[in-house]
């Protein structure tokens, strides 16, 4: 069992969002490939919008990244069903990666990746705020910071035992994003965000300035086709789990 630091970084279960006081700004959702020239999109399938304030971060912390590192993103805004479908998705395979646990249990393992959209708090990339970003190089490969784990294995951001080199680069994400202003989800070390529930949670705050965020269906119509039929392909990610059911 991969292990990991929990005394960094603060938990934020569900509870802890809906106490949080929503006071909508009105800030709107920006273009990042007009605000944030730096900024590599590397899932075609991503929308490409998020809230003026984060799109300004994202530039701020591609921009402090050294020489050779360059910050990608693979989700930025999502529309609420997209989010949905996500969460179903996630629950579908952990259904079949833990067929003994109750519903109770399964839900706690697939919240932990995924935010419900059944809450008072909004899934944070429904808000705008909420940022996935991982380091690529100068040819658009992604660079390690999981090694010698897979992805969802080496989820937390403090995870043990990870190779100087994956530890390196994974500390030069998490720095540059701290240092513009952006909260680490700690149970995912590619989630950032900033004015969401999440956000406020991190930093001891009661309120939050990003609820949820709308955009004209017309302009992310082909990314959703997109998204559905790349979804199709998407491996279990509880891949690693499932051998062990028999």
């Amino acid at each position: 069992m991969i292990k990991w630091d929990r005394s960094k970084g603060r938990p934020e279960p569900i509870r802890f969002l809906n106490r949080i006081t929503e006071i909508e700004c009105g800030e709107p959702l920006v273009s990042v490939v007009e605000a944030c020239p730096s900024l590599r999109i590397i899932r075609p399938q991503a929308i490409p919008y998020v809230r003026k304030s984060v799109a300004a971060m994202c530039e701020a912390a591609a921009q402090r990244l050294p020489p050779g590192y360059i910050l990608g993103l693979v989700e930025g805004w999502r529309p609420i069903d997209r989010q949905q479908r996500i969460y179903d998705f996630f629950w579908k395979c952990a259904e079949e990666a833990f067929p003994h646990r109750n519903h109770a249990a399964l839900r706690r393992t697939v919240c932990r990746f995924v935010a419900p959209t059944d809450q008072k708090a909004p899934p944070g990339h429904c808000t705008g705020g909420a940022v996935d970003v991982w380091l690529v190089d100068e040819r658009g490969e992604p660079i390690d910071v999981n090694a010698p784990f897979d992805r969802f294995r080496a989820a937390p951001t403090h995870t043990y035992g990870l190779t100087p080199g994956a530890q390196r680069n994974r500390s030069v994400l998490l720095d540059a994003m701290l240092s513009v202003g952006f909260s680490n989800c700690r149970d995912e070390w590619w989630h950032y965000s900033y004015g969401d529930a999440g956000w406020a949670v991190r930093m001891d705050r009661r309120e939050c300035v990003y609820g949820l965020a709308h955009l004209d269906p017309e302009l992310y119509a082909d990314l959703e086709k997109l998204w559905i039929e790349a979804a199709k392909e998407r491996p279990n990610p509880f891949a690693a789990y499932l051998s062990k059911v028999a």
